[in-house]
């Protein structure tokens, strides 16, 4: 792997050259290059056939100037300590800049979920659960969702760290189902988020998104709600993509509902070209549309591009391809440092990662908060206290990036690191 695609190296190197714009304390630069604690767990369960193998836990404790560690848990076969590592910094700058009482962290388990039964994956879960107790807490270190662990996988792990210190404890965790203690709004957070913050630029920047064009990467959770919002918003989804394949509709795809349930029963995004009721390949040519790959989404004739899947998507190689004069990154590191300067050069405005996805952290707070009072807010108290954080954080990002003639990326960290520097 080389340095620039390492997201841990890359994410030192973000922080090293955005310092240069402050007069930081070289102790807290120390304590924010590193981590605060690295934790490593093995996890030996026994297999439905009766064998026993031993996976690979982690989790990381990047920082807590603002309050407990917080972040996800990847069940992902690629799961490694720099991509935690990077993933845990990003949480410390993102609950920074979004403005809440939590620090950085990120845990996960090298595995495969979808080889594993149901039973195998809750006895993996529950002895995770085991060995972190010691480390984590509500006041600690709280673990959240990420990728293939979801509310059934925060619930597992609530209910054994609940047995662990005998007491049930639901601020533990956050994107717990509803009835298990979760918010309202957690599911379409990270997307709503994202169109929230790309809305508050547009305004910013006087841009009507009325008709504008978006190509979206990665139609998962976060791809999918945010596609819907930015619709209601006026604007025209013509291209999305999911790791087998996409489509693309130059005139824009109008029942994304449809298509979304197209792909739950196929199991692919690709083909679902949706008239009415029916979606088939069929459609495909009165539709005026075309098969494209998810890396061809990210160079269509569009006005925003969406990365919203894996890290590394936006690379040296096709960023100079890349037509779109907005990049909105809903994923975790999806833009190169090398792709960075390349789209800088070309004035593409990019809408970074840890301020474009920050919705889902600002909701996982606002289920935390109300796990530790005892209180439970509606969907539409949620999305309102939401819209405030994005639109707020945004406008602060728009600010500090005229003041210090910056790239946005380079203005949220500059935001960030000012809120840690005074803690």
């Amino acid at each position: 792997m080389i340095m620039s695609d390492n997201p841990w190296q890359r994410a030192r190197t973000q922080l090293k050259n955005t310092a240069k714009h402050l007069s930081l304390d070289p102790l807290l630069l120390a304590r924010l290059s590193n981590p605060d604690r690295v934790i490593e767990v093995s996890l030996p369960i026994k297999m439905d056939d009766g064998s026993v193998r031993v996976f690979e836990g982690f989790r990381i404790q990047h920082n807590n100037l603002r309050g407990p560690y917080k972040g996800g848990t990847r069940y992902h076969p690629k799961v490694d300590m720099d991509e935690v590592k990077a993933l845990s910094f990003w949480m410390t700058f993102k609950t920074a800049l979004i403005d809440i009482p939590f620090g950085g962290g990120k845990g996960g388990i090298t595995i495969d979920p979808k080889k594993l039964s149901a039973g195998e994956l809750e006895r993996l879960t529950r002895e995770y659960a085991r060995k972190l107790a010691p480390v984590i807490g509500p006041t600690v270190d709280v673990p959240g969702p990420d990728l293939n662990a979801g509310g059934v996988i925060m619930e597992l792990l609530r209910d054994e760290y609940s047995r662990v210190v005998g007491t049930d404890t639901p601020s533990i965790t956050t994107g717990k189902p509803i009835d298990r203690g979760g918010s309202e709004g957690r599911t379409e957070s990270t997307g709503l988020g994202g169109s929230y913050a790309l809305e508050t630029f547009l305004r910013l920047m006087q841009r009507n998104p009325r008709g504008m064009t978006v190509a979206v990467q990665g139609f998962g959770n976060v791809g999918s709600y945010l596609a819907r919002y930015l619709q209601e918003m006026g604007m025209r989804i013509v291209a999305l993509s999911d790791s087998k394949g996409g489509i693309y509709i130059p005139k824009g795809i109008t029942d994304l509902k449809a298509v979304e349930e197209c792909k739950e029963k196929s199991g692919k995004l690709a083909g679902c070209y949706c008239v009415g009721s029916v979606c088939d390949l069929s459609n495909m040519e009165s539709l005026g549309g075309r098969d494209v790959s998810p890396e061809e989404v990210l160079t269509l004739p569009v006005d925003v591009v969406v990365p919203a899947a894996l890290e590394n998507a936006i690379t040296e190689e096709n960023a100079k391809d890349i037509k779109a004069s907005i990049v909105l990154e809903m994923a975790n590191g999806p833009t190169t440092l090398e792709a960075d300067k390349i789209l800088a050069r070309k004035g593409v405005l990019v809408i970074p990662d840890f301020l474009a996805n920050a919705g889902g952290v600002a909701v996982s707070y606002f289920e935390w908060y109300q796990n530790m009072h005892g209180e439970t807010w509606k969907k539409d108290a949620v999305f309102e206290k939401l819209k405030e954080k994005m639109e707020s954080a945004a406008r602060s990002v728009h600010e500090a990036s005229k003041e210090y003639s910056v790239s946005l990326r380079d203005a949220a960290y500059i935001v960030a690191l000012k809120r840690l520097a005074v803690m």
